[in-house]
């Protein structure tokens, strides 16, 4: 492109901390957000259990370290009380952090001119949930006025907007697992076309409720114990909460106004396996994989820093470590590949931004953190795994990829 779109902010909250520099610290010296937590139903008992209530039970999850809510308090500078959801306090501090990197934060409004898209895979499920205690459960006629604004898909964009005055294009992107690669994607399609000079991207998640936990369950697809990326014996995916948030705009911008580019948005793939609600195909994330690389130029030999999906599912590292081969044929084994769930849980919604704002720091400092909780390799996952602790490497560039139930596929790739 003459006049490429590059990142000049990250935000993030996770298992692994409450900011960004938190968060690759974490990963890099191989310490894990994973643990058994027992889930209840806190304050409406003993009114709801009895013989028709869920007993307490207990879940490996990846819950949010630390204080989210008050370290938002504290970067805005205001009481926040209790007019979000937490999946909107986790989107509103990652945003906040992301754009006073970016030198964003003037305390003038932002105006028409930037866009807000933040993805996320199921909405603000702790709002519905006490909503439905209090309904189904205490037989309340009434829940609370401010539910439909707390859980709606696109209330962290809206929130975000409202916070910097931003009356550009504002909405929410919603594929699952996929839906903040997708919005990065979307936040620079918008700039492409001239419709933004900025773009505030990310998503945000929080689904680490009883029902929450319960509906995974149900699907088989979460491990009891720890997620394991690319091991012998893996079981399953374990569920994070937290956010991401990246702020893009043109070189061009960025350079009048004199920020710092922290990397380049060099391509993006998207694509749809059209196969099964939650088995992934080869050809659909081969195909994302593809449209990303070859418009960021990335199959002509360089090194290449991979940050896989890695769920820690039977079918989804063998699959992705087969589209990895398919793509980079002889030279598969040249790149390495990090999994970052194995220690901030699947984030869903907001895993490909989380993913991408570690992996962009671990291409500024020159290294690649260790995939946690492995076991031992599965000779179908044949690819060149961190392992052990993290590894110093010479790649410039970055391939993140996100991988949805319903065959949803989006891949990004940047250099620095």
């Amino acid at each position: 492109m003459a006049d490429p779109i590059v990142v000049t902010g990250l935000g993030a909250v996770s298992a692994l901390g409450l900011n960004a520099a938190e968060n690759f610290a974490a990963a890099s010296a191989g310490q894990g957000g994973i643990a058994p937590v027992e889930f209840d139903t806190g304050e409406l008992e003993p009114l709801v259990r009895g013989p028709r209530g869920p007993a307490p039970f207990m879940a490996s999850v990846a819950l949010v370290k630390g204080d989210a809510h008050a370290a938002l308090e504290a970067a805005l500078e205001r009481r926040v009380g209790a007019s979000f959801d937490v999946f909107s306090v986790y989107a509103l501090k990652a945003a906040h952090e992301a754009l006073a990197e970016a030198g964003l934060i003037t305390g003038e409004r932002m105006g028409g001119r930037t866009a807000v898209i933040m993805g996320n895979g199921v909405g603000g499920l702790h709002t519905q949930e006490k909503a439905y205690e209090k309904f189904y459960g205490l037989r309340g006629g009434k829940v609370h006025p401010m539910t439909v604004p707390r859980a709606m898909m696109s209330a962290p964009a809206s929130a975000i907007a409202m916070e910097w005055g931003i009356t550009g294009a504002v909405f929410a992107t919603s594929s699952a697992c996929a839906s903040s690669g997708h919005a990065i994607a979307q936040g620079a399609g918008l700039i492409a076309l001239g419709m933004a000079d900025v773009a505030i991207v990310g998503g945000s998640e929080a689904m680490a409720t009883p029902g929450g936990m319960k509906s995974w369950e149900g699907l088989q697809a979460t491990s009891d114990t720890m997620c394991r990326p690319f091991s012998i014996d893996r079981d399953g995916m374990t569920i994070g909460e937290g956010g991401a948030a990246l702020v893009i705009e043109r070189l061009s911008h960025a350079e009048a106004r004199g920020a710092r580019v922290i990397a380049t948005l060099a391509g993006y793939g998207q694509s749809s396996d059209a196969f099964h609600w939650t088995q992934p195909s080869l050809e659909g994330p081969v195909a994302s994989m593809r449209q990303a690389c070859e418009a960021a130029g990335f199959l002509d030999g360089r090194q290449v820093l991979i940050s896989a999906h890695g769920t820690g599912t039977p079918l989804n590292d063998k699959n992705e470590s087969a589209a990895i081969h398919e793509i980079f044929g002889a030279n598969a084994k040249k790149h390495p590949v990090i999994a970052t769930k194995s220690g901030h849980g699947h984030v869903i919604g907001a895993s490909a931004a989380l993913q991408a704002v570690i992996a962009l720091k671990a291409l500024e400092a020159g290294i690649a953190p260790p995939i946690l909780n492995y076991l031992g390799p599965d000779p179908e996952c044949d690819v060149d795994l961190v392992l052990g602790q993290a590894r110093p490497i010479d790649a410039k560039s970055l391939l993140v990829n996100a991988f949805a139930f319903g065959g949803l596929n989006v891949s990004l790739a940047f250099t620095v």
